[in-house]
């Protein structure tokens, strides 16, 4: 017991001291987080505290492995898994810190976070069989490791995205610290042999983050002096998640991933809520908004630290209910599960995340703008091959006028003005007469200039039947027409007769 306490008040110490150097080191390098839209605060913060984070972690952990007790020699028989996780954590944290100094793009670090869950798939670190309500086995097979990858990558982006307020994430990190160690011990006191081996390993893996992250919150809790970064929040969610599947891996409980999963509720959900917002809205899902669980805390009209306080509070109440799955360990422990998750639900739908009417309206209108872009998609590839049979102008204001109506347009009004200044205009209508000019986008499309012709000009006119988004599309797609097939030479002049075939068009000078 004595090395736990050492190892979780040793590396809150080295946190205590690493982290105001890290503060001075990160303003003379210029590597601050300066205010911005999505911003609460208001003057530039350093933002790389999770170099101290990292140091203090890792330099327990590493003293451990050359204990001489039996800590020590636990340590070592676990060598490969301990030295791969290490490296793993590294690359993630080094990743961040590339980041946070230089802008990755978001493709980059989701790579670099499945390449380091896959390494350490490879050493055996991934969820095999788990134990369902002690009754029923559920075994996974060749399933373990993409949902591992899944696990390990999820959990990591939703610590990242959780480091919104000051101490936000490094609290909510710190609490799933805690249960994992709880857990952990747990489990070290009801196994034997290996799976105890590895459950005192992750027990002191858990406490050295615990401790660091204690030792960070006395400079990150607001007002923040120091933000953890992309090199922080990376790291602690990989390790947390690592952890949680090595506990697992060999307890095969739940409740190794369970305990987890409700300590980091909020940050998961949260993130789950983000990525449907995104695509509901058609944005990308990488895209930054102000729509998290904690913006809408702040829009409620709390303080940034009273809403941190209140999502220390709901988490430790969440987490509180699932402990009660270690002394439950049968179908009852389902039941508190399902609570836990319940009550996250509701804590969501109170703040406002949750807005069913809306959801609904953007789904309805994300398949409404789907049916559009197949229509229009469809009558612009007809008139492709509709255009590629043109050989004469007159088949080809023929095809012009036809497109013109397949895409909902108004009016077509082609301009020729010559070299001695006559103007030419030949017009195209819709059948259902003139619309309501207030309903009419208009928009001039130039023509490429032949033979004799001084300027020749498109004037279109569509109809706003849906939305805007929809009207700039078919504009969009008539002008490739107009680029891929361009009107025939000789022009036809006004004294020649037009192609009419149940479209009209009128000639003005």
């Amino acid at each position: 017991m004595q090395t736990y306490f050492l190892v979780y008040f040793g590396s809150a110490v080295i946190a205590l001291i690493m982290t105001p150097i890290v503060i001075r080191l990160a303003r003379r390098i210029g590597a601050v987080d300066n205010p911005g839209i999505r911003s609460v605060h208001t003057l530039p913060i350093p933002r790389i505290g999770g170099v101290a984070i990292y140091l203090a972690t890792v330099t327990v952990i590493v003293v451990l492995l050359f204990l001489g007790n039996r800590i020590g020699v636990r340590f070592r028989d676990h060598w490969l898994q301990i030295a791969m996780l290490l490296g793993c954590v590294t690359a993630i944290f080094l990743i961040g810190l590339v980041d946070d100094l230089k802008r990755l793009p978001a493709r980059i670090k989701f790579i670099a976070e499945l390449l380091g869950a896959g390494a350490l798939c490879m050493v055996g670190v991934k969820i095999g069989d788990i134990n369902i309500g002690g009754s029923f086995v559920l075994h996974l097979g060749w399933l373990s490791v993409p949902v591992t990858l899944l696990w390990i990558v999820g959990i990591t982006n939703a610590v990242n995205m959780s480091d919104g307020l000051d101490g936000l994430a490094a609290g909510v990190s710190a609490i799933a610290c805690g249960v994992i160690a709880i857990f952990a011990l747990h489990s070290s006191t009801v196994h034997s042999g290996t799976a105890q081996s590895n459950d005192v390993m992750m027990a002191l893996f858990s406490l050295a983050l615990l401790g660091s992250l204690c030792g960070f919150l006395f400079f990150n809790f607001n007002p923040a002096k120091v933000f953890m970064g992309d090199c922080g929040s990376l790291f602690i969610g990989f390790t947390i998640a690592a952890s949680s599947v090595m506990c697992v891996s060999k307890s095969a409980t739940l409740v190794g991933l369970a305990l987890p999963a409700l300590a980091l509720g909020i940050p998961i959900f949260d993130t789950l809520f983000s990525m449907l917002r995104r695509f509901l809205e058609r944005r990308s899902m990488f895209a930054a908004d102000r729509g998290h669980f904690h913006h809408r805390l702040l829009d409620l009209g709390l303080r940034q630290r009273y809403a941190v306080m209140l999502i220390y509070v709901a988490t430790l109440l969440v987490t509180g209910l699932g402990l009660l799955m270690l002394v439950r360990n049968n179908v009852s422990s389902l039941v508190v599960f399902g609570s836990a998750l319940l009550l996250i639900m509701l804590m969501f739908r109170l703040v406002g995340v949750i807005r069913l009417r809306e959801a609904l309206a953007h789904l309805q209108e994300k398949y409404r703008s789907a049916s559009e872009k197949r229509t229009e998609r469809k009558h612009f590839e007809y008139m492709q091959l509709r255009l590629r049979q043109v050989h004469d102008p007159g088949q080809w204001r023929a095809a012009i006028c036809e497109a013109a109506g397949r895409m909902e347009f108004a009016w077509v009004s082609c301009k020729t003005t010559y070299n001695d200044g006559h103007l030419e205009e030949e017009i195209w209508r819709a059948p259902q007469g003139h619309p309501d000019l207030s309903s009419v986008v208009t928009m001039t499309i130039p023509l490429r200039n032949n033979g004799g012709v001084e300027c020749r000009q498109f004037e279109i006119a569509i109809c706003v039947n849906g939305s805007m988004e929809a009207v700039g599309r078919r504009a969009s797609l008539f002008g490739r027409l107009m680029d891929e097939f361009p009107p025939p030479e000789p022009w036809i002049g006004k004294d020649r007769p037009l192609y009419q075939h149940g479209t009209l068009i009128q000639t003005k000078n």
